[in-house]
């Protein structure tokens, strides 16, 4: 294998890894899942007087769930079906 082969074959490698590591579910399913946790523990820890803001409904808890569900679909969606790595240009 000539050099430039090799060097070829690298950059393709790395092209590869970059397209899986930037990929936008990860991004989304991360936040979401992120924000998720955060906004559900908001929800648990809420007080009588939050409550009665919002009419009995915990919205916290309710939204922090939904958010926790939607980052956790987009984590899956990514394991389940991963991102192909990109084909090499054919030459003339």
């Amino acid at each position: 294998m000539s050099e430039l082969q090799r060097e070829v074959s690298e950059l393709e490698r790395k092209s590869a890894t970059a397209a899986r590591l930037f990929d936008i579910r990860l991004i989304i399913g991360g936040l979401f899942t992120l924000y998720g946790i955060i906004v559900t523990i908001a929800g648990i820890l809420a007080s009588d007087a939050d409550l009665k803001k919002a009419e009995g409904v915990n919205i916290n808890l309710w939204t922090g769930l939904g958010m926790l569900a939607l980052g956790l679909f987009f984590l899956l969606w990514l394991k389940l079906r991963p991102t192909a790595p990109p084909t090499p240009a054919e030459d003339a």
